[in-house]
C-alpha cells in the first residue's frame, strides 16, 4: 500500500501574541497583555498514511489536532521537516467549511466546488444531490452568514463528501449536527471508506473513532505519543487525563497559605485552639478567654487588668 500522505520531522512554530486588539497606548509604551516569543504547534512529527487509511486523532484540545489537519490541507506551512500529500485533500476543518459569509449557499457550492477541480457539468450534475443531503432547499438564496452552525455543517459536509479528492479530513464538526443528520454522515463516511479514500477524523467521541478508524494517533503539547492501533491511543490519553486530574484534585485540596493538605488535617489529643471551646464546657458569666476581644459597652470585671491603650472604665 502506497503511501498518500508522508511527514518527517514535521514541525510549524506560532508566535504568543500578534498585538491584536491592543490600545495605541499600550502599543506605545510597549506593553502586552500575553507572553511573548514563539511556541511550536507541533514539532517532530514523522509518519505515514497509505491509501485507503481510516486514521484517528486523539487528544485534548490545544494539543495540534487541527494543527495538522491545517498542514496536509495545505492551509499552513511548516517551519521544518518535510511534508508530502499525493492527491488532493477535501477538508471540512471548521464549522464554515471555508465559506463565504456574504455570498448566499448556492453561490457557495458553485464556488467551492469549482476550486476543488469540479468542472461546471460536474457541479450541474452534483448540486441537486448536495442540497438534498444538507436539507437547505429552502434557503438556496439565503447568505451564508445567516446559517445557524448545524445547517453550516450540513453545508459543508454534502459539498466536501460530494467531491472526488482522495483524502478526506473532518474535524469535530459531527458534533454540531443533530442525531438525524449523524446518521446520514455516518452512512456517507462509510461509503467513502468503501470506495478507497483515506480518512482523518478528529473527535473526542470514542465511539464515532471506533466506528471508523482502526489506527490512532494521539497528539500531546505538540509531540506524536502514539502512532498505532487506535484503541492504543484512546488507553493511553485516557489515562494521562487521569493522571491530570488526580493532579487538580490535590492542588485544589491543598491550603493556599501553607501549601499543607486541608484534608485528614488531625490534632493531637487534648489541643486546643486558642478562644476554641471543648465540647460539653460552658463559659461562665464574665469569663473571658484569651485572644477573645472584649465585647463595646462591656464592663472591666475586678481584678481584671487594663490593657494597653484602653481607655478606663
Amino acid at each position: 500500500m502506497s503511501p498518500v500522505i508522508e511527514a518527517e520531522g514535521l514541525g510549524i512554530s506560532f508566535r504568543r501574541n500578534r498585538a491584536r486588539n491592543q490600545r495605541l497606548r499600550d502599543v506605545a509604551r510597549g506593553r502586552t497583555t500575553s507572553r511573548k516569543g514563539e511556541f511550536w504547534a507541533l514539532r517532530d512529527i514523522s509518519l505515514q498514511v497509505g491509501a485507503g487509511e481510516a486514521v484517528g486523532l486523539v487528544g485534548g484540545n490545544g494539543q495540534g489536532k487541527s494543527t495538522l489537519l491545517k498542514l496536509i490541507a495545505g492551509v499552513l506551512l511548516p517551519d521544518e521537516g518535510r511534508l508530502k500529500v499525493h492527491g488532493g485533500v477535501a477538508p471540512l476543518i471548521e464549522v464554515t467549511g471555508g465559506f463565504v459569509g456574504d455570498l448566499t449557499a448556492r453561490d457557495n457550492i458553485w464556488l467551492t466546488a469549482g476550486l476543488h477541480g469540479l468542472s461546471r457539468r460536474q457541479i450541474a450534475r452534483r448540486f441537486d444531490e448536495i442540497v438534498d443531503f444538507a436539507e437547505v432547499g429552502d434557503f438556496l438564496d439565503t447568505p451564508f452568514r445567516h446559517f445557524s452552525s448545524g445547517m453550516k455543517v450540513r453545508l459543508g459536509f454534502s459539498v466536501v463528501t460530494t467531491l472526488d479528492e482522495p483524502i478526506v479530513l473532518v474535524d469535530e464538526v459531527l458534533a454540531v449536527g443533530d442525531r438525524a443528520f449523524r446518521e446520514k454522515c455516518y452512512g456517507r463516511m462509510s461509503d467513502l471508506l468503501s470506495g478507497g479514500r483515506t480518512l482523518f477524523l478528529v473527535s473526542h467521541n470514542e465511539a464515532d473513532l471506533r466506528r471508523f478508524c482502526t489506527r490512532g494517533l494521539y497528539l500531546k503539547a505538540g509531540s506524536l505519543v502514539v502512532d498505532g492501533p487506535l484503541e492504543d491511543a484512546l488507553t493511553t490519553y485516557r489515562a494521562d487525563v487521569g493522571r491530570r486530574r488526580k493532579k487538580r484534585k490535590a492542588a485544589a485540596a491543598q491550603d493556599p497559605a501553607t501549601g499543607e493538605a486541608q484534608a485528614g488535617e488531625q490534632r493531637r489529643p487534648g489541643e486546643q485552639r486558642p478562644g476554641e471551646q471543648q465540647p460539653g464546657e460552658q463559659q461562665r458569666p464574665g469569663e473571658q478567654r484569651p485572644g477573645e476581644q472584649q465585647r463595646p459597652g462591656e464592663q472591666q470585671r475586678p481584678g481584671e487588668q487594663q490593657r494597653p491603650g484602653e481607655p478606663a472604665g
